[in-house]
C-alpha cells in the first residue's frame, strides 16, 4: 500500500470575488496534530493553485483531498450534457471545456460557462430559472453519489443544482478550472495511476470525516475548539488545542486532514466495488466511499 507522510484537506468555495472566506487548507504531517496553512488568511483560488503547484514541484509524499466534485454525471446518459454536440468524452476534456468557456471570468469564476446557451439548459439556476434538460427532482447524480445514498454512507446533492446552501455545482466548476491546470502535473485518483512517490489528489467529502469522528448527524459543522479536539481524538489524532470559537471551514479542513491520515492505509478505500475504468475516466470517485 502506498505510504504518504503528509495529508492535506482543502475546504473549497465557488463564490464570486477575489478572495473567499470559505476556503481553508490544513495539513497533517507524520503523527502530529493537523495544522492550518496560513491561519487567519483569506485565500484566493489563485493562491491555492500556487500552493498546489508548489507541492507538485516539491515531490513531497502528500495525499491532498479537495472538497468539490471533479465531474458531472455521465454514466446515466453516456454524456455529461446530452443534446450538446460539444459534450466532452472524459474528465480532462470536461475541464478543458469549462476553462474554454470561462476564460474571460476573473478569479477562477464560472459565469461564462453557466451563461452558455447549451450549458445552461442542464442546470437549476434559481427559483423559476430551471434549464429544460435539468432532471426533475434532485437532478442527475454520479454513480458514486447514487452509491453513497443507497448505502447511507453520505448524502449527495446533484452538481447540476445551483440553488441553496448545500449546492456544490459552482464550487465544482471553479475547481475544474484548477484541475485543468494541474492535469499532467499532479495525478488525480482514480483517473491516474497512484504514483510510487510524490503528491496525489483525491476528491473528498468533509461530511465523511465528521461521521467517522462520531460528530452527531445534523451537527457536522464544528465551531468550538474543544469539540474539534474531541472529534480528532476519535480519529486517533493529537488535539489542535484551539481555545474557544473556530470557523467551520477551518475545522472541516483540520478534521478531514486527520481523517485522510487515518484511512489512507486501508486497501478497501482504494478499490471500491462499483468503480470501473470507465467511471474513473468519466465520473471519478469520492475517496473514502466504499
Amino acid at each position: 500500500m502506498r505510504h504518504f507522510s503528509h495529508f492535506a484537506a482543502i475546504d473549497w468555495s465557488g463564490a464570486r470575488g477575489a478572495r473567499q472566506r470559505g476556503i481553508a487548507l490544513a495539513v497533517a504531517s507524520g503523527t502530529a496534530a493537523p495544522e492550518l496553512v496560513r491561519p487567519g488568511h483569506i485565500w484566493s483560488r489563485a493562491e491555492m493553485l500556487d500552493w498546489l503547484e508548489g507541492v507538485a514541484t516539491s515531490g513531497i509524499d502528500m495525499l491532498i483531498g479537495f472538497d468539490f466534485s471533479a465531474a458531472f454525471a455521465f454514466a446515466d446518459r453516456e454524456a455529461y450534457f446530452p443534446e450538446w454536440p460539444e459534450s466532452p468524452a472524459d474528465l480532462p476534456s470536461l475541464w478543458a471545456l469549462v476553462e474554454h468557456l470561462t476564460a474571460a471570468d476573473p478569479h477562477y469564476e464560472v459565469g461564462g460557462f453557466l451563461a452558455h446557451p447549451q450549458a445552461r439548459r442542464h442546470f437549476r439556476h434559481g427559483r423559476g430559472d430551471v434549464g429544460d434538460l435539468f432532471e426533475a427532482g434532485a437532478g442527475r447524480l454520479r454513480v458514486v453519489e447514487q452509491h453513497q445514498r443507497a448505502t447511507r454512507q453520505a448524502a449527495s446533492v446533484s452538481n447540476f443544482n445551483l440553488v441553496g446552501a448545500a449546492q456544490v455545482g459552482k464550487a465544482s466548476l471553479a475547481g475544474m478550472r484548477l484541475l485543468h491546470r494541474l492535469s499532467g502535473r499532479m495525478p488525480l485518483w482514480p483517473l491516474d495511476p497512484v504514483p510510487r512517490a510524490g503528491p496525489l489528489l483525491v476528491e473528498i467529502y468533509t461530511g465523511l470525516a465528521a461521521r467517522a469522528a462520531r460528530v452527531p448527524a445534523g451537527r457536522s459543522k464544528i465551531r468550538d475548539g474543544a469539540v474539534l479536539d474531541a472529534a480528532l481524538a476519535e480519529l486517533g489524532s493529537p488535539p489542535v488545542r484551539h481555545i474557544g470559537p473556530i470557523g467551520d471551514h477551518a475545522s472541516d479542513a483540520l478534521l478531514t486532514a486527520a481523517w485522510l491520515r487515518a484511512i489512507a492505509h486501508d486497501p478497501a478505500r482504494w478499490a471500491p466495488a462499483p468503480l470501473t475504468d470507465t467511471l474513473a475516466r468519466t465520473e471519478g470517485w469520492t475517496f473514502g466511499i466504499v
